[in-house]
């Protein structure tokens, strides 16, 4: 059984930055497709970065182009989603997931079959 733990959450300012952590357990995250989504108050959840099992490559959502990044540690388990330049819209849960999305899935959340509790980002105007 795959277990997801995110971590990192808070509350910044507008232009600020926050460093989510997403630890694995269970399986090496290698052996999956591992996603950053996020939910808002009063909408959708919706899909915001993946590193994909296969090649490493990392995609992202219009929305956080060049402002987001997602990277890994191997040793720790451990995928992380560095925000910067934050924006009042960034504001929700974020949760990490793990599938095996195609690449033409990667942003459809019920591809997945892991899930983490989610951590709450706030960021002020």
């Amino acid at each position: 059984q795959v277990q997801l733990v995110e971590s990192g959450g808070g509350l910044v300012q507008t232009g600020g930055s926050l460093r989510l952590s997403c630890v694995v357990s269970g399986e090496s995250f290698t052996r999956y497709t591992v996603s950053w989504f996020r939910q808002a108050p009063g909408k959708e959840r919706e899909f915001v970065a993946a590193r994909r099992q296969s090649g490493g490559t990392t995609h992202y959502a219009d929305s956080v182009k060049g402002r987001f990044s997602i990277s890994k540690d191997t040793a720790l388990n451990t995928i992380y989603l560095q925000m910067n330049n934050l924006e009042p819209e960034d504001t929700a849960v974020y949760y990490c997931a793990a599938g095996r999305p195609i690449l033409s899935a990667i942003a459809t959340a019920n591809m997945y079959y892991y899930w983490g509790q989610g951590t709450r980002v706030t960021v002020s105007s």
